[in-house]
């Protein structure tokens, strides 16, 4: 990766809306090598793909929590099972897998705490492996979606 796809990575990153034109004219190349390292960057799964950025509290969502999850055994089967059941719960917008103690992260997010109350007797509680659960509530955000320092 050379200092032209850096260009056009960072440019991406900034508006994935871009034509290929206005891509080439903001990274200093013309149309056609713009166009072939971009699909490169594609196929190289550099780009993993293109999506807008939705606005939560636009679209009711005014709960955001994470949550810790410390896990009762960590073999490969508990794990898989855990990992397969939290993606089926679409309020996790994000899930991370931690080394230490607590084993993931996840981030949540509901239309209020009487939807979070369900969300966690309902479901995150029923979770298998589970030992703990703690929740932290996220008061704001401060620093969301940042671009990769390229």
């Amino acid at each position: 990766m050379d200092g032209f796809d850096k260009k056009i990575l960072a440019e991406l990153q900034l508006d994935g809306r871009l034509t290929v034109t206005e891509l080439a004219e903001r990274v200093g190349l013309s149309l056609s090598p713009c166009h072939r390292r971009l699909k490169a960057l594609e196929q190289s799964g550099a780009i993993q793909g293109y999506r807008a950025q939705l606005d939560p509290l636009a679209l009711g969502f005014n709960f955001s929590a994470l949550v810790f999850v410390t896990m009762r055994d960590g073999n490969q089967k508990s794990v898989a099972r855990f990992e397969a059941a939290i993606v089926d719960i679409h309020q996790i917008i994000e899930a991370k897998r931690l080394f230490g103690d607590p084993d993931y992260m996840l981030n949540v997010v509901v239309e209020d705490l009487e939807a979070f109350q369900k969300l966690y007797d309902d479901k995150l509680s029923a979770l298998p492996g589970v030992q703990r659960l703690t929740s932290t509530l996220v008061m704001k955000g401060v620093v969301q979606n940042r671009e990769l320092p390229l």
